[in-house]
């Protein structure tokens, strides 16, 4: 999963960085409204991070172009703890969720994956298919044997996406977009070599290569 990260306080945006890719996020930041807008219409972000108050445009301005150009786009905003104003000024722009400053990153990741799994109409807290299980703080998979598997970050991030994406194609653009951030090198080939590798921890069944279109999880073991 693929988050952008609108801050422009560095004291804040360079660790929180670091604590969402540590718990299996590609990240991408922005310290300005205008690349954060930008950033947001070019990009197929699961979710953002947005602080309201931005240097070269307002956050509320760049939430409500997103939302008038159609960017459907989970969003967070961070407000002043006490800001009520600004909250409803966000939830009126078309926000989906707030988390008030200062604030704790475990509540932060958990409202982001609460998000995430709205949007993909998982009802339970817990990201289960086929008998998988997927421990998204641990980053491990337990198998319907009760295996517990561990998984290195790019190998969680892509079984999340399959996982959440049960039935559907995933075409190899669609996957480096969404595994990937900004500045990593998006080498179409480099998921091949993932999805063998996950396909030897799992089972070779539970993903199909659909020749010409991509990968499917079907979850079948």
């Amino acid at each position: 999963m693929r988050i952008l990260l609108v801050e422009d306080d560095i004291n804040l945006s360079a660790p929180l960085k670091q604590q969402l890719v540590k718990a299996g996020f590609a990240v991408d930041v922005a310290d300005n409204g205008i690349d954060a807008e930008f950033m947001g219409s070019e990009n197929p972000y699961d979710a953002v991070v947005l602080d309201l108050g931005l240097p070269r445009r307002p956050g509320l301005d760049v939430l409500t172009n997103w939302r008038a150009a159609g960017v459907k786009v989970p969003v967070i905003i961070l407000t002043a703890r006490d800001a009520w104003h600004e909250r409803v000024d966000g939830f009126k722009a078309g926000a989906d969720d707030y988390l008030g400053k200062p604030f704790h990153t475990e509540e932060l990741l958990a409202r982001i994956n609460a998000l995430i799994r709205r949007v993909h109409q998982q009802v339970s807290g817990v990201l289960e298919q086929s008998g998988l299980t997927l421990d998204e703080q641990r980053q491990t998979v337990t198998t319907p044997q009760g295996v517990i598997i561990e998984l290195t970050g790019t190998e969680f991030r892509l079984l999340r996406l399959f996982m959440l994406n049960t039935g559907k194609i995933l075409t190899k653009s669609r996957i480096t977009e969404h595994v990937y951030d900004f500045d990593s090198d998006k080498d179409s080939n480099v998921i091949e070599v993932y999805v063998k590798r996950l396909r030897q921890k799992l089972g070779k069944d539970y993903i199909q290569t659909r020749r010409g279109q991509g990968y499917i999880f079907t979850g079948n073991s």
